[in-house]
């Protein structure tokens, strides 16, 4: 069984939907096929339900009708006969319907995970309509049927393995298995969502739960690429990655993958492969248990980064401060990406300010206390990099008119990471790119 999951430009206009279904259509080992929105609708989704949330029904209403009439517009390009095109405009009524009803109840957090289930629900009926429409043999197989969280809002695989595994059993006759990516329910079987770019993390959750062959990541840039090529002029895709060094470049902002989809396919050693629908031939990414060879692989930036100093001169002395300190990052639930000690003072870094003012009114008891905004994490990645020779002192020589403010090593053996003025980070991948790429 093969995963093959494609984002919403890989489904975005009817053209894109024949270059997928030539693409799953091309062996014949069984697949799940995993489909994002298409591109735009998501965006869409949440302008509405903002609206709404705002109280403003009739910009809603606007809104509705406007993403509406592309996909009517739509169903007109991508199907053929009669009696399809009315098939995919009573599927797109049928959703339209159920967004003008919502705005004429009480807005509320349930109502807006519904809205944006609303897209992936469309894409892959209308998928669906095109495989009828080419004669392809194939099942509609609902992701709310399966993809489920626990009580802590994280996926629950050993259920998710079980739900899946049920429906697959039951139709052993067929080959290619259409699913939604992003939207699941929750333990209290509401309509629920993976958050942004879940559809990667759907894919993953999949190909670990059914021991997959393969879990194929299918977008619009051929595999993970050395650097940021939105920002950086000279760009090169990386063969092959571990686990742990995906994971590190996609938590630390490689845009390419979910931060969180790597870990499903790691538990099963399920490889994982970053293609390209545009270039189908291309090589893109195998992401696999072995790193394939040692040194740097890439770097990655993360921006909307507050970096928080608490200093204090008892520190040195204050058997548990550190812990103390924790408590209150673990109290508020935000999330540490880096953090560095001194004898007089401890600087860490989160990226959500949500709690900001009530962490830094519990931390200043402590000590005094100072915050940085618009700060950007800046990771090298790649295996074993600090064993490697002279990596430091290359990276310094590359980046010394940039003003680091922090710098994390030795934490991990695949990850050097710097934190930089947001106002510097391109400059400093620029300069990355050129001191230790040669790009």
């Amino acid at each position: 069984m093969k995963i093959m999951k494609f984002g919403g430009t890989s489904v975005g206009k009817p053209e894109r939907m024949h270059q997928v279904y030539e693409l799953i259509t091309k062996d014949a080992e069984s697949k799940i096929v995993v489909l994002s929105a298409l591109s735009g609708t998501t965006n869409a989704l949440v302008d509405i339900s903002n609206s709404l949330s705002a109280g403003n029904k009739l910009e809603a209403k606007q809104k509705i009708d406007t993403l509406e009439a592309h996909y009517h517009a739509f169903v007109l390009d991508l199907l053929k006969t009669d009696a399809l095109i009315a098939k995919g405009n009573a599927i797109v009524k049928e959703h339209f319907e159920f967004l003008n009803i919502i705005t004429k109840i009480s807005f509320s957090d349930a109502l807006n995970k519904d809205i944006l289930a609303q897209g992936e629900l469309m894409s892959t009926k209308l998928f669906c309509c095109y495989l009828e429409q080419q004669g392809q043999d194939h099942l509609l197989l609902p992701a709310l049927d399966f993809m489920v969280l626990d009580q802590n809002e994280e996926p629950n695989l050993p259920l998710i393995r079980s739900k899946l595994t049920a429906l697959l059993a039951a139709h052993t006759d067929k080959k290619i298995f259409i699913t939604q990516g992003y939207i699941c329910k929750n333990v209290r079987g509401e309509v629920d969502n993976l958050k942004r770019g879940g559809s990667d993390y759907t894919a993953s959750l999949v190909a670990a739960a059914c021991n997959a062959s393969v879990c194929e990541i299918w977008t619009d840039i051929d595999g993970m690429h050395n650097n940021d090529p939105r920002i950086v002029n000279k760009t090169v895709a990386i063969e092959q990655l571990s686990f742990d060094e995906a994971a590190e470049l996609a938590y630390f902002g490689a845009k390419i993958l979910h931060p969180t989809c790597i870990w499903p396919a790691q538990q099963e050693n399920v490889p994982v492969k970053l293609l390209n629908t545009m270039q189908p031939d291309a090589a893109g990414t195998v992401i696999t248990k072995e790193a394939g060879s040692e040194g740097i692989k890439a770097v990655a930036a993360k921006d909307g980064i507050i970096a928080i100093k608490i200093k204090s001169s008892r520190m040195l002395l204050a058997y548990g401060f550190l812990r103390k300190v924790f408590e209150v990052f673990e109290k508020y639930k935000t999330s540490i990406d880096m953090i560095t000690t001194s004898e007089v003072a401890v600087s860490v870094t989160i990226d959500n300010d949500v709690f900001l003012a009530n962490i830094v009114k519990e931390l200043e008891p402590f000590g005094s206390v100072e915050v940085e905004k618009e700060q950007s994490i800046v990771s090298i990645v790649g295996n074993h990099i600090a064993h490697t020779d002279s990596v430091l002192k290359k990276l310094f020589n590359a980046i010394d008119e940039v003003p680091v403010t922090m710098v994390s090593y030795g934490g991990s053996a695949h990850n050097i990471s710097l934190l930089v003025p947001t106002a510097d980070r391109t400059k400093t991948l620029q300069l990355i790119n050129s001191g230790l790429f040669g790009l």
